[in-house]
């Protein structure tokens, strides 16, 4: 649970990076903990849980221009809802908020190299934003950033998922509509996914791993008629972060061969690994969980952000033996970090990757998610 002495180190791990959270008293109700017996119910659990601290939506994907024969974009888009008060406030105000809603979404061009980041954070009240109870096909929305007039949006489109959003600022946007190639998958048995060694260190957790993607991207005043391959996960919980963890990598691959592969590592303060779970998915569907013992990750390059200092790992080989697995990835643009405007020290790298073999043809394409790092060693752990 975060409080104000951990609200740097909440903000670097973004599960609660906003949370500001009021000092827990007897008066204030506690917050939900994740459950390994959490009885799921789909498609209900798509749309928002109130009474945990935070959850999120989250899409990556590669993008191709229709008629083009190689991917040009790489997309995220992400909804947070990030719990101020476990149950609504007692004022009667349509200004009164239990909830912020908070949005990321990024564009990286490889034709051009350019990584376009934006981002808004708002309470989750009727004229900024708003998680709208199931069954409404509209799960999420929110104003876009200020001064760009435009909502981002997240719908329910009867079989996954649809998003859009707009920066006329930063003259980019996209319109996107997801299909399932595969059936959803839990991360950790019965979506218990577990962050740490504690009982309550943990979210559940489920994803798409591979869904077909089309839509529209507009960037610099083009709109591009495209369409790839997207990654989607859904986390909620409220007690993800141990004390001394600072951030995380995570890594999601979409393999030629029909399977996916996701690890994550949380480090310590010293940089040092100090949990870690993943999962294979095969081209049946099938999955397999992996604990760090079945996986290495060797850091080759390293990449420093003239942003905000920040180093960052570039480049890995990533073996997994028991899945006859050994991957080279590379990032398809260097500087693919997001650096907020609107919360104080947080920045990470969010970015498209490429899947080599031992050979260095192309055998897949992924996403990795590196935070932490813009702050390691001046957190007051």
């Amino acid at each position: 649970m975060c409080d104000r002495r951990r609200a740097p180190a909440c903000r670097v791990a973004f599960a609660a990076m906003v949370v500001t959270a009021l000092p827990a008293d007897s008066q204030t109700p506690s917050w939900q903990p994740a459950d390994s017996a959490y009885v799921w119910s789909f498609p209900r659990d798509h749309w928002s849980h109130a009474g945990y601290q935070t959850e999120w939506w989250y899409l990556t994907g590669h993008l191709t221009p229709v008629g083009d024969t190689a991917p040009r974009f790489g997309y995220q888009f992400t909804f947070f809802r990030v719990g101020l008060l476990p149950s609504g406030p007692e004022l009667q105000s349509t200004w009164a908020a239990s909830d912020l809603i908070m949005g990321h979404a990024a564009l990286t061009d490889r034709r051009t190299g350019q990584h376009r980041f934006s981002e808004l954070v708002y309470r989750a009240t009727p004229l900024l934003g708003a998680f709208h109870p199931f069954p409404d096909t509209l799960l999420a929305w929110s104003r876009g950033p200020p001064g760009t007039g435009e909502r981002w949006t997240l719908t329910w489109n009867g079989a996954a998922f649809n998003v859009a959003m707009r920066d006329t600022r930063a003259r980019t946007g996209f319109a996107l509509t997801t299909r399932p190639a595969k059936p959803l998958v839990f991360q950790g048995p019965n979506g218990f996914s577990r962050k740490g060694h504690g009982p309550t260190a943990a979210s559940q957790y489920y994803s798409f791993t591979r869904l077909a993607t089309r839509g529209t991207v507009v960037v610099d005043g083009d709109t591009l008629p495209v369409e790839g391959t997207s990654w989607m996960d859904k986390e909620f919980g409220s007690n993800q972060l141990g004390a001394g963890q600072v951030g995380w990598d995570w890594f999601s691959l979409h393999l030629d061969d029909g399977r996916e592969l996701m690890l994550y590592v949380l480090r310590d303060s010293t940089g040092g690994v100090d949990y870690g779970r993943g999962t294979v998915v095969a081209g049946s569907g099938t999955v397999r969980f992996l604990t760090p013992a079945d996986w290495t990750i060797d850091v080759r390059a390293r990449w420093r952000s003239d942003a905000t200092g920040a180093v960052y790992p570039a480049r890995w080989r990533v073996r997994v033996p028991s899945a006859g697995l050994e991957l080279d990835l590379e990032p398809v643009v260097a500087n693919q970090e997001n650096v907020s405007r609107l919360i104080a020290d947080l920045a990470y790298w969010e970015g498209a990757v490429v899947v080599r073999d031992g050979r260095g043809a192309v055998i897949g394409r992924g996403y990795i998610e590196l935070t932490g790092y813009a702050v390691l060693g001046r957190l007051p752990l």
